[in-house]
């Protein structure tokens, strides 16, 4: 691995951003702590935590990020946590681990393999690193909500899945209109992100390819690839997540 000699400059030049966040946070642990809300320090945790691993991360990926190897490696440790968060959220178990690893595996693999083998998305290491972590991540996201809801659903529906299992129906004919529910809501979010982007935000991708020095018509060609590859990559995820876990015969505890 090697650095970018310019790296202690780029650190040098931190102070600024660190007053600005700094001062971010005092005004979200201030205003939630004014109006009591529970864990009133909570996201200034999150955003500690993640400012640490992603400085963690850049530091490793000024190192790896035109070498195939050790890409292929981070999008591995990426996908993990991925699976492991999204197993958490719905109710840590081996079963639903598998089930999650294979939903995602599949979400991801067919959405990358379109993109890249179209050539919509230049086939490199750099780019294979970026579209990659954000389409783990916004599925990660997707079958996140969509378990969620599921399970939530389930159990505030279990009079209803009981009597259609005392009808006769099958464990997932009784939960079918439940889950397919709960992926229309979970798809929801990255709907109203596509539909206003251009209109109410700028997305990151776009934003991200601007300040890298890309024209804008070439910016917003990766952005419309992003956006096309995080709903592909969420409704494969979401859809084969519920598809295995929506055989319920028991009402799930409470999350």
């Amino acid at each position: 691995m090697t650095f970018p000699a310019d790296l202690p400059a780029e650190l040098a030049g931190l102070l600024p951003t660190l007053v600005g966040v700094v001062l971010l946070l005092a005004v979200v642990v201030t205003v939630l702590g004014v109006y009591r809300t529970q864990h009133p320090f909570a996201p200034a945790l999150a955003l500690l935590r993640g400012t640490l691993q992603l400085a963690a991360i850049s530091l490793i990926l000024s190192g790896i990020i035109n070498d195939p190897l050790w890409v292929g490696v981070g999008l591995l440790v990426m996908f993990a946590a991925a699976v492991v968060t999204v197993t958490r959220r719905i109710g840590f178990s081996r079963p639903h681990l598998v089930r999650v690893a294979a939903a995602m595996a599949l979400g991801v693999g067919i959405t990358l393999t379109i993109v890249f083998t179209t050539g919509a998305i230049e086939f490199s290491p750099r780019y294979v690193l970026a579209i990659g972590g954000i389409i783990i991540g916004n599925a990660m996201s997707i079958a996140t909500l969509s378990g969620r809801r599921f399970s939530e659903a389930v159990g505030d529906h279990w009079d209803e899945v009981e009597g259609w299992l005392a009808l006769g129906a099958t464990p997932r004919q009784s939960t079918r209109d439940l889950a397919r529910r709960a992926v229309y809501f979970a798809i929801i979010p990255s709907t109203d992100q596509t539909k206003t982007t251009g209109l109410v935000t700028l997305p990151g991708a776009f934003v991200g390819a601007i300040f890298g020095g890309a024209s804008p018509l070439e910016a917003g060609r990766f952005q419309i690839v992003v956006l096309a590859g995080i709903l592909c990559a969420g409704s494969i995820a979401a859809v084969t997540l519920l598809h295995l876990i929506s055989p319920v015969q028991q009402k799930p505890l409470p999350g």
